[in-house]
């Protein structure tokens, strides 16, 4: 059987694809925005993403000036934590963390009756170094976050929780919001989308640094 075996040049060419069957959609997008679209699609599979996905109030140089300054990056799974480039993340000396399994967090969500993303989400709005928000997973962290974050004020929140109970509306809430954000309208997202985001913008980054 002949097929491609390198990683590279795997990466390389489902690029290739995914840009011809985006077609002259793909200039809709900014130069900044197509490696975010890009590598959604790369991740899912799915060319509707290109449809679905908003990027707003200036979110990719928000977020990019704010992993320049070393910040901390909240993600409300930690598939999300465990997605993400940590050799990329270290050069630039900024740390991914959930609450989720934390045990005080277990506990609070236990007593009060409520998420544990609501409790992590909370937890994490009082860190003052945490500036970007990854929600992949539950609509109510992205609640609580919009709820709470005069506390914090975000540089990037990525908006793309998946579900069928809230994902939809709680995205819907984040665009009445003047912050910048990235979201995927509608029921689909997920973890894995969320990483994808914050690479298309790193690498850019990566790449830029020349490191």
């Amino acid at each position: 059987m002949s097929y491609i075996k390198a990683p590279m040049d795997i990466e390389k060419r489902s690029f290739e694809i995914i840009e011809e069957e985006l077609g002259e959609k793909i200039n809709s997008f900014t130069e900044a925005e197509k490696p975010v679209v890009k590598r959604i699609i790369h991740t899912t599979a799915d060319f509707e993403y290109a449809d679905l996905l908003d990027i707003e109030n200036d979110a990719i140089n928000s977020g990019m000036e704010a992993l320049k300054s070393g910040c901390k990056i909240y993600c409300d799974t930690n598939m999300i934590v465990n997605g993400l480039s940590r050799g990329i993340l270290e050069k630039f000396s900024v740390k991914a963390y959930s609450l989720v399994s934390d045990e005080e967090t277990i506990k609070e969500a236990k007593e009060r009756g409520v998420t544990r993303s609501i409790v992590g989400m909370e937890k994490a709005l009082k860190d003052k170094d945490t500036k970007i928000f990854l929600i992949g997973n539950a609509p109510t962290a992205l609640y609580t976050l919009l709820e709470n974050m005069k506390e914090n004020m975000p540089k990037l929140i990525v908006g793309v929780p998946v579900g069928f109970v809230g994902a939809s509306e709680s995205k819907e809430e984040l665009s009445k919001y003047d912050v910048p954000y990235i979201r995927i309208r509608g029921r689909k997202g997920g973890s894995t989308v969320a990483v994808s985001i914050l690479h298309g913008i790193l690498y850019q980054m990566y790449q830029r640094e020349g490191m």
